[in-house]
Parts: C-alpha cells; structure tokens; sequence
C-alpha cells in the first residue's frame, strides 16, 4: 500500500462575488480530485488549534500528523533546519522577508506594497541579504539567506514572545500599528531600509519595472524544533516534495526524506509536472508515503490574483494528482490519498484564516459511493463530517479507517 497526500496550500477559501458566489474550488476543472470525491470520503476538518495563528507553519504540522500544541516552537526555526543552520538550544531564529514599502519619509508611515518583493530570484536576494549581515552582523545576530523572498535571522540568547506580525498579512496597509515593539527588531528594520533602497540590485529592479526588495520584515520567531520523528510515531517510511523551506524544515525535522525538484519555486510558475513525476518515483523506489505540497494557491491568495489560483489547482489536478494515480495504477500499487488544503487564503482579504478546511480520502482498493460529484468546501461541509483536530487525519489514513 502506498500513501500520498496532497496538500494545494490556501487552497480552500470564501464565495467570491466575481464568480456569482463560488469559490476557486468549485470553478477549477479537476477532474482526477472530483472523481476521487466520488469514490472516496470528505468532510471538514480544523487544522489551527485555537488560540494559534493560521500560518503554514501551524498548519501543515497539522496535516502531516503532529498535534502543534505539543510541538510547535515557531517557524523561523522550522525553515532554518531546511537552509542546513546549526541551532543552539538558547538560539533565536526570525524570518527574515525581503519586502516592498512605500518611499514615505517616515518608516513608519510607509505602506507594505509587496510582502515578496516580487517574487524575487533567490539570486538577487542572496546578494542582498549578503548586505544586511555585512551591515548589522554582531556576534549575537547573523543572517542568512534561502529562497526568493525568504530569510533567516538567528539571535543568540535572543527573546521570544514578542507577537511579531506576518507581512503578508497587512498587505497594502500602513505598517505604523504592526511595527515590532522590541527596540533591536525594530532598529534592524528601520536602517535595513537605508542598506537596501538604493542598493544596485534594487536599482537594476526598479530600472526594470520590478518592485524593490528595500527593507527586511522580521517575525515568526522560535527556539529550535521538538518534532519526533515520523516513522517511529506512524511505522512507514515518508517523504516530502515542497519548493518551500518552512515544509522541507518539517520534513528534516520529522526524519523524512526530502525530495528536490528541478523548477520548483512555490508559486504558480513551479514545475508541477516534475513534482507529480518525482512523487512517482520515490514511492516506486521502496518510500511509503510522499507528502507532496504545493505552495501557488496559497501565493495567488496573498496576492489577490483569481485566475492564478483557480489555474494552480487545475495544475494540480492535471500535472501531479491525474499523471500520479495512473502511474500507481500501472504498476499494480494499491493506494490511498488524502487531498486537502492546510488553511484558506481566501482572496478577498489576501491572508490566512483559521476556518476548517474540506478534505478527501480515497482508498483504490476499498471504494465507496459517496453521492458526491466534486470536491469543494460546500460538497464537504454538507457531508457532516467533521473532525476537530487536524493531526487525526493522517492516522486515519495510514489506518484505512
């Protein structure tokens, strides 16, 4: 028996009046997913615990099976496992994002224009990154660079708790009320504006038409990671295929193996195709389960940008999920899979929210009629089925329930 899951990141979201009150679920043609809903199981299902913010982080821990209240320690250090850095016990990490203000005098009457400073290339923002250690490296601070927008800040001895707002939260909003009120955070912040505003990448950007990366945003601090690993808890061997350091931090961190996909970049220009392809391969070549995810719904969200994430699920459905199935199929493996997203991103308000999320298990050998023509959040919640723990779902899976 093979495992996957297949989890469209931001997936789900709200009736959008643009689309006479449907959501990006109910328009994308996926016709793989609809006919697994038809054989299979759905229902809804909450993945942020409350009183813990809606983030990837949270989230996929959820999906992945692990219970976050007992084993989140913030997200930074997630992502930092996934760039190869060391941490200490007494080791801070941050998130480091490169990001777009607006050029008001006044940092703090400046505006969040681009939480992603347009997608930039990791290339160009290891150049700037680079600059931001020059400048502000101490023996307490250092910085250090990942992928595109997405960095890392490790502060030795450094605080935790300081309630640190997520850029991409406060999208097109003045960031003077979401400022840090940590005096060192907040300094770092002010004068990487000055480091980075007239630095020749960003020039080159500008004289391009490309948004600036002319400031780091710094938050979702945490300690070092306390995830067991996957195996002992659930007895199969596991991967993860993810262009995104957050989930290939939770992969390592869980002992799975990490699978690198030439083109993947966590939004909609990401090689989907090379995703469901390697998918394939890992679980033919002796792998149990392959956690495949899938960061452009979520990316689409965050930018408001409709079209892109009805086309990035259709991608998903064609290019990973259809090709994937046929290949199990072919070779006679026996398989169960469980689509979900792990949070909204809905596009009216450009972030995540907490809401319950709609899911599907399917089994090859032990379908069922379920009455059900497609999968989306109103087909889900209309099951009745509800599971109030997010991390339960994976057990169920391995467990054929």
């Amino acid at each position: 028996m093979k495992y996957i899951v297949m989890l469209g990141d931001g997936m789900a979201d709200y009736p959008i009046e643009e689309l006479n009150g449907k959501t990006p679920l109910q328009m994308a043609k996926k016709p793989n997913i609809d006919t697994l809903a038809r054989y299979g199981q759905m229902g809804m299902v909450k993945t942020v615990p409350d009183g813990m913010k809606p983030g990837s982080d949270v989230a996929n821990l959820a999906a992945m099976g692990y219970n976050p209240v007992d084993c989140y320690t913030g997200r930074s250090p997630l992502e930092a496992v996934s760039i190869g850095i060391e941490m200490a016990d007494t080791d801070v990490a941050f998130r480091c994002n490169l990001v777009t203000l607006s050029d008001e005098a006044e940092y703090k009457d400046k505006t969040m224009m681009d939480y992603s400073s347009g997608e930039i290339t990791t290339a160009e923002a290891a150049q700037l990154i680079q600059a931001v250690d020059k400048a502000f490296r101490t023996e307490e601070i250092l910085f250090y660079p990942g992928i595109s927008y997405r960095h890392c800040m490790i502060w030795h001895n450094g605080p935790v708790g300081l309630n640190l707002t997520p850029p991409h939260d406060i999208s097109d909003r003045k960031i003077t009320e979401y400022l840090p009120e940590n005096p060192v955070i907040l300094d770092l912040m002010r004068r990487s504006y000055e480091v980075l505003k007239d630095h020749p990448i960003n020039q080159a950007r500008q004289a391009k038409g490309l948004n600036p990366a002319n400031s780091i945003w710094l938050w979702g601090e945490g300690t070092r990671p306390a995830v067991s690993r996957f195996e002992e808890i659930y007895g199969v061997k596991g991967a993860v295929i993810s262009a995104v350091d957050l989930i290939k931090g939770i992969g390592m961190c869980a002992g799975m193996k990490v699978i690198e996909v030439e083109g993947a970049t966590g939004n909609i220009d990401t090689n989907f195709k090379g995703k469901g392809q390697a998918a394939l391969q890992t679980l033919l070549e002796g792998q149990d389960l392959v956690y495949i995810h899938v960061e452009a719904p979520d990316e689409c969200g965050h930018h408001g940008d409709l079209k892109g994430k009805i086309r990035s699920i259709e991608k998903i459905d064609e290019e990973i999920v259809g090709p994937l199935l046929k290949g199990l199929a072919e070779a006679g493996e026996d398989y169960s899979i469980l689509v979900m997203p792990d949070h909204p991103t809905p596009i009216a308000i450009k972030t995540h929210v907490a809401d319950p999320i709609p899911y599907l298990i399917y089994r090859s050998a032990k379908e069922v009629d379920s009455g059900i023509d497609t999968y989306t959040e109103e087909t889900a919640r209309a099951t009745g089925n509800y599971k109030e723990h997010g991390y339960e779902l994976m057990r169920q899976l391995l467990d054929g329930e």
